[in-house]
């Protein structure tokens, strides 16, 4: 009963926040990742750890404001998913813009490779704009989450334009089908799940298990493969959503090859916007070889 109770209650908060003006959502967001970067806690650990790891020349002082820095957005982006969530056509479009180096209309297959910014959710502008805009519908994985309640609301949500969410365990025939139908697909591989499907590949050089899907379904599909950012605008009004051209001869030669080539397009964007990148996620929870968790040996 109590457990029904706080997840419709947490269904009200979110359609709450997501009727509130976008300046005060933003400055209430704001005010959480102020909070939230001072409290100390598993996830701020997480956080320091994958800032001393990817930038060594940078002193405790320097990780600190570089951390309270992404608390500050991640406090933002996690009140704004109440109207990534649960918002209209016009608030998104209103929150977000898009600008493509590609034809969206063609229904060339395409996968739209995106990297875990702050504002990684606003790619939902893509579905919630695609009727209007003649684009095919936009398909993206998802990860389950332990709480079947909000797992299956969070999908509706998502899917509320046309857009389709596969699971990430789910199966690639369909994923293959939808490239080939010309419609969107939207991979984000920066992130560790495990070493199936992976390689060890390097990420602001530590050797980082990387999954390879992005290679091996464009090997199999012919599908371009575009850069997908969405970050925030420079006076942080909103967010811009970019999609790039097709990178050129890929897939290359091998599907590890590929993957550190990913890598590296993904460590310039982070270097141009440090503190929007998604710090909080163990990136490297899965060290190769005998080599030690790093986040248990600095919360030890």
């Amino acid at each position: 009963m109590l457990k029904t109770f706080s997840n419709h209650a947490g269904v009200a908060l979110l359609k709450l926040l997501s009727l509130l003006p976008y300046k005060l959502l933003v400055s209430i967001g704001y005010g959480l990742g102020y909070f939230a970067a001072r409290i100390p806690g598993d996830r701020n650990q997480v956080v320091k750890t994958n800032l001393h790891l990817c930038f060594p020349k940078l002193n405790t002082v320097e990780i600190d404001i570089l951390s309270k820095q992404h608390w500050r957005l991640l406090g933002r982006s996690i009140v704004e998913k109440s109207i990534i969530w649960l918002g209209s056509r016009k608030q998104l479009s209103d929150m977000i813009e898009v600008k493509s180096a590609v034809d969206l209309t063609s229904k060339k297959p395409r996968i739209l490779v995106n990297m875990h910014f702050t504002g990684i959710e606003g790619s939902i502008i893509l579905s919630a704009l695609a009727k209007q805009q003649h684009w095919p519908r936009t398909s993206g994985f998802f990860q389950r989450m332990k709480n079947p309640f909000f797992n299956k609301k969070i999908i509706e949500w998502r899917n509320r334009f046309g857009g389709n969410s596969i699971d990430r365990q789910g199966n690639s025939k369909e994923i293959i089908r939808e490239i080939r139908n010309g419609d969107f697909i939207i991979i984000a591989p920066d992130i560790d799940l495990g070493i199936k499907d992976s390689e060890f590949v390097p990420f602001f050089g530590i050797e980082t298990s990387t999954i390879t899907a992005v290679s091996r379904l464009a090997k199999i599909t012919g599908a371009d493969v575009c850069l997908m950012t969405t970050t925030l605008k420079p006076d942080e009004s909103g967010y811009l959503c970019e999609i790039g051209k097709p990178l050129e001869d890929f897939p290359g030669l091998d599907p590890k090859t590929d993957t550190a080539r990913l890598n590296r397009y993904f460590e310039k964007e982070i270097l141009l916007r440090p503190a929007e990148y998604y710090w909080v996620h163990k990136r490297f929870k899965n060290p190769p070889g005998e080599e030690a968790n790093p986040y248990k040996r600095s919360l030890s």
